[in-house]
């Protein structure tokens, strides 16, 4: 078999490569669409909440509880999926100077790394999200292992800061690390002006109404970070696949320039072979 029809069979095969990478690099693109509109909606439900929330403790400042000496969970939202770079990674080395007293691993590639050698083990590994549709069921799983912690620890109300709990996550825009604590949830007021003259009308206790608040506000809010996170891997997804893509053109390229100079030595031979046996019939 000659060289060029060698070179010509893996030219085949980087095509064939090339045709599915192209497909996942579109089906990331199309994902993160869908995705901000989904986030769009959700930050401003999580918006609305915290406004909601400050109005509120504007009357009632004493109801949050500072943290204290409570339990310091860090929940990292890292990739289920490949072709995202470092984007696991990233996550664990942010975090791997500060002091915590467990990790609740979002996503099992970002789990299985945490349980190698030198690397903080994770009290609980939640399977991460592929696509939009799978959010909605991460996010009770996580729950879940959320509020089994707070009973492990003190089965008070959530409002009342038995764990802190912060979420390290990419960002969709820059994708930079965004470290967000989201329990205890709302800054505690100082110097706030009140944003209106007279106390909210409530028909619960306020000590009830805060904690319900809270259970709604964490539940809005891990609904957007999950989206965010799921946007920004996308985003990392699409990144590397346009660059596995670009290599493949411009190796086929370089194939294809390989084939032609073959093919000219092989219709050169040829010629001298035809040459000398006609000079020596």
């Amino acid at each position: 078999m000659s060289q060029s029809h060698d070179l010509q069979l893996h030219i085949t095969q980087l095509e064939e490569i090339r045709a599915i990478l192209n497909s996942m690099k579109n089906l990331a693109f199309m994902e993160i669409h869908k995705l901000s509109r989904y986030q769009s909606m959700q930050s401003q439900a999580v918006v609305n909440i915290e406004n909601a929330a400050m109005d509120f403790l504007d009357f009632y400042p004493n109801l949050p509880i500072d943290p204290g000496s409570a339990k310091h969970i860090y929940i990292l939202v890292g990739a289920e999926r490949g072709f995202c770079g470092d984007f696991n990674e990233s996550l664990i080395i942010t975090i791997a100077d500060k002091s915590h007293s467990g990790i609740i691993a979002i996503g099992s590639r970002l789990g299985n790394r945490l349980s190698s050698e030198n690397s903080p083990p994770a009290i609980a590994v939640i399977s991460g999200a592929n696509i939009a549709e799978e959010v909605p069921a991460v996010l009770t799983e996580l729950i879940n292992t959320i509020n089994s912690l707070k009973e492990m620890n003190n089965p008070t109300a959530i409002g009342q800061a038995e764990i802190r709990l912060t979420v390290v996550y990419h960002g969709n825009i820059s994708g930079c690390i965004t470290l967000r604590q989201i329990l205890p949830p709302f800054p505690l007021q100082q110097q706030r002006k009140p944003s209106y003259g007279y106390p909210p009308l409530i028909n619960l206790d306020a000590g009830e109404f805060y904690s319900d608040l809270v259970h709604h506000y964490l539940f809005a809010v891990l609904h957007e970070i999950l989206y965010i996170s799921l946007m920004a891997e996308n985003h990392s997804r699409l990144q590397h696949l346009e660059g596995a893509v670009k290599h493949l053109d411009d190796e086929s390229v370089n194939l294809h320039r390989k084939i032609q100079m073959f093919r000219q030595e092989e219709i050169t031979e040829e010629i001298e072979v035809i040459l000398l046996n006609s000079e020596n019939p």
